[in-house]
Formats: C-alpha cells, sequence, structure tokens
C-alpha cells in the first residue's frame, strides 16, 4: 500500500519534526499507522495548516490550505469524529485545534468504537506508541511534571497540612459544569488485542469542560451530572482503580480524569515496564507504620506498580528485607533493554525475598490470617468476617473441618503453641450465623451473563459465590437432591452439622444463585443444551464422589462396602445397621470418619488397618485422637493381602506387614514383609483408600482430555480445559484434597471464567499469582517472649459422644478469643518501593487498620505543554551529572 505522504507528513509535524530534519520517521512508525486507516491525504492538507494546541476555524485555514471554507468545514468536522482534532462551538462558530498524541488524539481515536473495531491496527498502534516512545523518556521528566500525572484518591491525603488544591480531585469537579463519560481508551486498546486485564473498562474516564462537550457532541461519550461523577470516581476506587490526569494545560487544570489500572493503563506501562514513575507520580508516597500493619496483604495486590510487597517484622539473625531501596533508577543510570521489565503484567511479586508470615503462606487460599486476627482482636467480627471472605466464602465450614495448615506453619508453635486460628475463625463465622441479617458481599458489577457450574460441592459454591459478586447469572447443576458434595455427603455430622452448610449454601441464594438439584448433566441435559440455552461458560466441579478399589481377592463379597458411600448413605438418613466387628482399612480422614460412623450405627467393635505408621498417618492428629477416644481401635504398618469370603459374605481380612510406605523419592510404593500375615475376624469391612472420579457421559462429545487418574486436564493456573468455554476445579481437578483447596480452586476459576466472558480479556495479564514464601523460621529471635497457653475448645457434656451425630465440639467464648488473638506474634508486615510507588493512595483505602498512609515527599506542580521544554532539559543535563558521578563512585568503590 503506498504510503501517504501528507499524512506522514502531518504525524511528524504533531511530534514537532519537519521533513528532512534528525528524527523525522517513516511509515512504519506507530504515529503514522494509527491515522493511515482513517485519514486521508486531502485531510492531512488541511491539518498541515494548523499548530498543535491553538485554536482555529474553517475561515481561517481554508485560504491556507487551498480549499473553500465549506469543504474545509467538511474536512474538519469528519477529522473531530475520527479523533484527530477537537471541536468546540465558541461564539457560535466552530473551532478546532489538535492536542499531542498521548494524551490526545490516540485516546481519542480510540474511544470511536465502532473505528477501533473496524480498525484494529489504531488501538495497536496506540499501544506500540507507548512501546516506542516509553524508553526514549525514562530519566527525563522531573517528578509531576509528565504527560500524565497522579492525582490520589483524596481520602488518602485528608490528614496532610501541605496538600495543594490541584492534588485534590474535587477541586477539578467543582470547578466545571460539563461532564462527559466514556470507556477507558487503555482497557478499550488492550481489549481489541486480546490482552485485556478483567478490569471494568465502561463508563470509567471523565471528560470535563470542552473535552466533555467534544465527547458528547461525537458520540465518544454520554453527558453525566456532577454528582454522577462523584459516583464514577466512588465506583473507581471500589474497584481497586486510581486516578490520573491530562498534565499538559498548566497547574491545577485539566481536562479529563481517568480512573486506571497498573496492568492496561499505557501511561503506567512507563512506570511498570521502563520503571518511569517519575512520568506520572503525584507529590506523594507510601508509607507504613509497621505497629499497625498486619501484613493482610490488600494494600499489595491492589498497587497498581508493584510498589508494595509483604515482609516480616520480627527480629532475625539474617538480613531481612524492611525497606526496599534501588541502588540503580532512571534518575542515576542509563536505562536500557537490561533493566526493563517486559513482562509486568504477568511477573507480580507480593513478597519480598527474605519472605512473610507463615501463615498466610501455608494458607491454600492464602487467606489474610493476621489481619482477621487483629479485627477479632479488636471486636471488630464482621469487618474480619469480611476480610476472611475475600478468600472463602464458607468461615463457619471451614472452622469445623479446615486441615490447619496456616497452624502447623504458626510461628507461636516455635515458643509454646500455635495460635488457636480455626476456633477464631470458627467464632467470627458464628457471630454471622446468629445475625438477624447476615453479611451479603456488595456487587461489583451487573454483567448479567449466565454462567453454569456443574457440582455443587466446596469448588463449584466457591465459584459461584465470586462469580455472582460480579454481577453473573450464576446456575449450580447437582447431581444429588443435597447440595454441598463431600460438605453434606462425605463429612459426618458430628464434624460438621448441615444446618451450618445449608446456613452458608443460603447466603449464595440471597446473592441471586440458582440451584438446581437431583439433575445430572450429561444425562439429563447436555453441555451443548445448555450452551444453546445461552450459558457462555462451564466451570466443571463434580467432586471425587465414588470409593477407590483394592483390587484383592473378595473384594466384592457381601458385607464389603466402599467407605465413602456408607457414609453419603448414613448423611443421607438412610437405615443403616452394622452388627458385629467392622474393618475399617485406610488411614485418613475419610476412613477415620468411616470408623467413627460405623460406631454410632451399632458396629460392636471399629479396627482400623492402614500401612502407614503412626507418625506417617495423613489423618490429622485431632481426628486419630478423637477416634480413639471412641475406643477405635488403629493397627499400623498392615496392608491387605486378601479378604476372607465364605457363602459369598466376608468372614475375615488376611493382612500383611507393611515394612515401608513410600521409596527413597517420596513416592507412594509400599513393601512388605509376605511371610508375616495375620487373619482378622470381620463382619464388615468397609475400604477407604481413595477415591474416585465418576465423569459419567458429562464430557461426551467435547475435546476435553482426562488423565491417566481420571482427573480432568486444565492448566494449572487458569484452570481452562481444552475446550476453551470449559474450566474445571476441585478433586475432580487436582484429586481428593481438603475443602479449603478446592475453595481456592473456585474463586480462581470464577476470576478465569470473568476473563473468558468478556471479549478481548487474557486470562493471566495483570493476575495475581499468589506466590506466597514464609520467612525463615530458624533464624528468628524469639528470647524474651513469654509463654501463654492456648485456649482448647469446650466440649459438650450432655451427650454420649459414640451415639451421638451432634458436634460435640462448642464454640470459643468471646473472653477466649481475646485471650487467644493476643497470642499472635503479627509476624508480617508491607514493605514500600518509594521509587515505585506513584502517590495513588489506593492502598490507603484498603487498609482497615489505619497502617499505611501517603506522606509528601515532593512539591512539584504541572506545567503548561508549551513550557515543559526548559524543564525537560534541566532533569536531562542533571541526570547526566548523576549518570556521571555514579560511574566515578563506583570505580573508587572497586
Amino acid at each position: 500500500m503506498a504510503v501517504k505522504e501528507k499524512v506522514l507528513q502531518f504525524a511528524n509535524q504533531v511530534s514537532g519534526k519537519k521533513p528532512g530534519s534528525r528524527g523525522y520517521f517513516g511509515e512504519n512508525d506507530a504515529r503514522y499507522k494509527i491515522l493511515e486507516p482513517v485519514v486521508s491525504d486531502e485531510m492531512a492538507e488541511v491539518l498541515l495548516c494548523m499548530k498543535i494546541r491553538q485554536k482555529t476555524t474553517a475561515e481561517k485555514v481554508a485560504p491556507l490550505c487551498g480549499k473553500s471554507v465549506d469543504r474545509c468545514s467538511e474536512l474538519l468536522l469528519e477529522l473531530s469524529e475520527i479523533g484527530v482534532v477537537f471541536v468546540n462551538e465558541i461564539d457560535g462558530v466552530d473551532t478546532f485545534w489538535y492536542e499531542t498524541w498521548v494524551p490526545g488524539i490516540m485516546e481519542m481515536m480510540v474511544n470511536n468504537k465502532e473505528q477501533a473495531k473496524k480498525y484494529p491496527q489504531i488501538p495497536k498502534a496506540f499501544h506500540d506508541y507507548g512501546v516506542e516512545n516509553g524508553p526514549k523518556s525514562t530519566g527525563s521528566f522531573p517528578p509531576g511534571v509528565g504527560l500524565m500525572r497522579v492525582i490520589p484518591i483524596e481520602t488518602a491525603i485528608d490528614g496532610e497540612t501541605r496538600r495543594a488544591s490541584y492534588e485534590e480531585i474535587s477541586k477539578y469537579l467543582n470547578e466545571n459544569d460539563k461532564f462527559s463519560v466514556s470507556d477507558c481508551s487503555c482497557r478499550t486498546a488492550r481489549e481489541s488485542m486480546g490482552e485485556g486485564c478483567g478490569h471494568l473498562k465502561e463508563d470509567m474516564c471523565i471528560q470535563l469542560g470542552h473535552a466533555a462537550e467534544y465527547y458528547i457532541r461525537t458520540g465518544r461519550g454520554r453527558e453525566i451530572t456532577r454528582e454522577e461523577a462523584f459516583e464514577i470516581i466512588k465506583r473507581a476506587e471500589e474497584n481497586g482503580l486510581m486516578h490520573q490526569i491530562p498534565n499538559l494545560d498548566g497547574s491545577g487544570k485539566t481536562h479529563a480524569i481517568c480512573n486506571c489500572c497498573g496492568c492496561s493503563c499505557l501511561a503506567l506501562k512507563g512506570a511498570n515496564m521502563f520503571a518511569n514513575t517519575d512520568m506520572v507520580r503525584s507529590n506523594y508516597v507510601s508509607q507504613v507504620d509497621k505497629d499497625k500493619c498486619v501484613a493482610c496483604g490488600e494494600c499489595v495486590i491492589n498497587c497498581p506498580t508493584n510498589a508494595l510487597k509483604l515482609g516480616q517484622k520480627l527480629c532475625s539473625s539474617k538480613p531481612i528485607v524492611d525497606k526496599i531501596e534501588r541502588k540503580e533508577t532512571p534518575r542515576n543510570t542509563n536505562w536500557g533493554p537490561d533493566k526493563w521489565n517486559e513482562d509486568y503484567r504477568t511477573n507480580r511479586e507480593d513478597v519480598v525475598e527474605s519472605g512473610t508470615s507463615p501463615c498466610k503462606t501455608a494458607c491454600p487460599a492464602h487467606i489474610a490470617v493476621q489481619g482477621y486476627i487483629k479485627l477479632a482482636s479488636q471486636g471488630r467480627y464482621k469487618e474480619a468476617l469480611e476480610l476472611i471472605k475475600k478468600e472463602n466464602p464458607f468461615p463457619a465450614i471451614c472452622g469445623r473441618i479446615c486441615p490447619r495448615k496456616c497452624e502447623s506453619a504458626c510461628t507461636r508453635g516455635d515458643i509454646d503453641s500455635p495460635l488457636a486460628i480455626d476456633e477464631i475463625k470458627k467464632f467470627i463465622a458464628e457471630q454471622d450465623l446468629k445475625e438477624e441479617h447476615r453479611f451479603i458481599p456488595k456487587k461489583r458489577h451487573e454483567y448479567g451473563k449466565k454462567i453454569a457450574v456443574i457440582g455443587g460441592g466446596p469448588a463449584g459454591l466457591s465459584c459461584a459465590y465470586y462469580l455472582s459478586i460480579d454481577g453473573y447469572k450464576v446456575t449450580v447443576f447437582e447431581k444429588q437432591k443435597a447440595l454441598g458434595g463431600m460438605l453434606t455427603l462425605g463429612i459426618p455430622s458430628f464434624r460438621l452439622e448441615k444446618e451450618v452448610v445449608n446456613a452458608e449454601i443460603d447466603i449464595l441464594r440471597q446473592m441471586g444463585v440458582e440451584f438446581k438439584t437431583g439433575v445430572d448433566v450429561g444425562k439429563d441435559i447436555t453441555l451443548d443444551e445448555l450452551r444453546n440455552e445461552g450459558y457462555k461458560a462451564f466451570y466443571l466441579a463434580i467432586g471425587a464422589q465414588s470409593g477407590r478399589k483394592l483390587n484383592i481377592e473378595g473384594e466384592d463379597a457381601k458385607g464389603v462396602i466402599p467407605g465413602i458411600e456408607f457414609v453419603r448413605d448414613v448423611n443421607l438418613g438412610k437405615d443403616i445397621k452394622l452388627n458385629g466387628k467392622v474393618v475399617v482399612i485406610g488411614g485418613g480422614n475419610v476412613a477415620i470418619d468411616v470408623a467413627r460412623n460405623a460406631t454410632r450405627v451399632g458396629a460392636d467393635s471399629v479396627d482400623m488397618y492402614c500401612l502407614e505408621n503412626r507418625e506417617q498417618m495423613p489423618a490429622l492428629e485431632e481426628e486419630i485422637e478423637e477416634a480413639l477416644e471412641e475406643e477405635i481401635t488403629i493397627n499400623n504398618s498392615w496392608g491387605p493381602n486378601k479378604i476372607i469370603v465364605e457363602d459369598g459374605k466376608v468372614v475375615g481380612v488376611e493382612f500383611k506387614k507393611c515394612v515401608s510406605v513410600f521409596d527413597e523419592n517420596k513416592r507412594f510404593s509400599p513393601k512388605f514383609d509376605e511371610t508375616d500375615l495375620k487373619v482378622v475376624d470381620a463382619d464388615y469391612v468397609l475400604i477407604s483408600v481413595g477415591q474416585n472420579i465418576e465423569w459419567g457421559n458429562l464430557l461426551k462429545g467435547s475435546n476435553v482430555e482426562l488423565n491417566p487418574n481420571n482427573t480432568i486436564k486444565a492448566d494449572g493456573f487458569t484452570y481452562q480445559t481444552n475446550e476453551p468455554d470449559i474450566f474445571a476445579g476441585g478433586d475432580s481437578y487436582t484429586g481428593p484434597r481438603f475443602a479449603i483447596d478446592a475453595i481456592a480452586a473456585g474463586k480462581e476459576g470464577a476470576i478465569s471464567i470473568h476473563r473468558f466472558v468478556q471479549p478481548g480479556q487474557s486470562l493471566v495479564n495483570g493476575r495475581d499469582r499468589k506466590d506466597y514464601h514464609e520467612f525463615d523460621k530458624e533464624s528468628l529471635q524469639l528470647e524474651g517472649y513469654d509463654n501463654m497457653p492456648r485456649q482448647k475448645a469446650a466440649h459438650k457434656s450432655d451427650l454420649n459422644t459414640k451415639e451421638s451425630f451432634k458436634d460435640m465440639r462448642l464454640t470459643f467464648t468471646e473472653e477466649q478469643v481475646k485471650k487467644e488473638t493476643e497470642r499472635c506474634l503479627g509476624c508480617g508486615a508491607t514493605v514500600v518501593d518509594e521509587y515505585m510507588c506513584v502517590g495513588c493512595g489506593q492502598c490507603t483505602t484498603k487498609c482497615k487498620f489505619d497502617a499505611i498512609s501517603l506522606v509528601r515527599k515532593y512539591d512539584a506542580e504541572g506545567v503548561a505543554y508549551e513550557d515543559l521544554k526548559p524543564a525537560i532539559v534541566k532533569t536531562v543535563i542533571r541526570r547526566k551529572g548523576r549518570i556521571i558521578g555514579k560511574k566515578v563512585k563506583d570505580v573508587f568503590a572497586k
């Protein structure tokens, strides 16, 4: 295609370059490419007769370009529709001018939605411009004088005595009378390239004054009131977005307010990719009060420039990162590609190198344990619940059945005993269960698209919960008549009463989630039929609800029952009676549940046999102790050799001695002494050695693949399968694990589905990978801490434990909670990288502990575009001096 020479000349003119001059660029430059599909040479002839940021009329331009006034006016109006020039009616006359590339021409061209959709090279050129020109500006702008400027969230600087009016969003809204709103141009551009980050883009950028008039007139935006503008600002802040303004009109002046995210904003791309934070920063930086900080991580995940990370505040014999200091920045170093962070949208770090709190790290859902412990200590139970539910919608359930990995990792355990974290969580959730009006999360959006969740267990319910918060119409299809999956059918009531499960599921009903029970998807209705009904994506979380076989002689005899099916029948209220001697094969938590259920349905004696020795048993120690208290005998290091059968019914089991369970690589590879055998009598044998997944016809006709162990194949981060609209999670993806693992997977599945059903979104860009690691506990200096006894939950004493299906464990009293929360060491704290912080204040809105604030570090005001050059020249000269000085210093340091 022939080059449009006049269009190319105009593109160079906007950049201040004349034909034949140094730096005159060609047709491969993004500045030409954005114009090429929609701007003609005839239009360019008119544009070449105008000057940047200088208002003019068709009457004035016409004689300069040799065209009639009518034709000139026609071309200028067309250019205003395209987005190359502004148009305002001033004193009854249409007045035109063009702005810089960014902020200016490029955003306006992208905000012509039909145009951007028809010509994808327009949004791509917008993106490429930042990549091509970002490095050139790195280190050249003094703080606060860049083309865009961060304006702090106003509540973040409320107490700052040195704040200036030009740093207040309210000033810009109160001083204008005309407002419009449009979609975010940056997120629109990313979306068109399939690189969206999932952040809200609709109705996010506010135009003021002349810009609002232009946006309304050309259909780029819709008119709004000042009150609506303030509501948009509020909604943006609630959704984790920060504010920037075009910074070209002089101090305290602008024509727009952008609500930005760090993962798609092209101005923040310079900060994140090239470490060019001076180009956009406000006068403020974040400061953490470590005494108040509880390392909840809310500030970290919301920081648009990854300037905040989790660290520790306990003393250590090894160096720890308590402040991020950069010896090299664009201010004092030549900044080439070797220093860029091109993958900044996928390689965010949540934790400093020396690590952070073990409790948050160990939790599969990475709940802010330290945070809700502190809130509970202050009696702020509702806020504690809200913090928990950011990662786990079912704290009352998990407070009763969680494996307590956080407690196993708790630093307090190195002094006396781990903190009773789960009991505190249970108490917090119990307060909500007692409330007349329970906590219902506020919906962030109203997207309305239909999503199908197949399986009503913890993974599926978690996915439904988080999708519902985003306003999706979620339907959960459950094969059984009861909801809850293994929570309801696989865990005995004496560990998890069904009223608790139902109460937490009722929250989803109040949120608008629809449930269809007794529906076997694949048999009663197919995935294709659901697609035809308008469902846009599917989350498969059917669990692992059938028992695994031993594949030994006699296994099919009468009286040999899969343990998981036995528990399910008991939970469904079937009339189950086991008389005589019961042998349970297995050593995990499910096997313990099976054995304890057996004592409650008539067994004279219950003996457990497992391969592992006592220390290796996969069951939790607490579960083992409760089984022993109920006079269940545990026989370690025995494996079943065959089941002895007479007249088709089991009468006993032959076991062989297990000498080792794992090989030298810690892989399951049991070895036996085939000569050491023993036979035990049995009237019933309950097998609990693992669970299988039964897919039925669910996947029939799909491209979804299964692993050799029958789990579903899916991406380990996004949970997307080979069928793009099908995602998976929970036991059907990982194999049998704990409920908290499934709950964590459900939230990640919801994030992926949200991105999948929205056009142009990436499943990975800007997404938190939750890559946590704990600090080195071996190097901690814990001398001087007093021993404080761990609080213990009381048990009901009016019921016979062996006969009752009631949960005998009571909840902590409020006094116990206060005593137990005092034992928390408060291991972690947020660490600030002051150079990377742009002073947006988003962190302060998320902190519930008044632990992070903005402090004024700079005193820069914006300057008009026409006065920008001297400021840049001065900065460039100073920078060169610093670079030379640093090199000299480094030489002498060697």
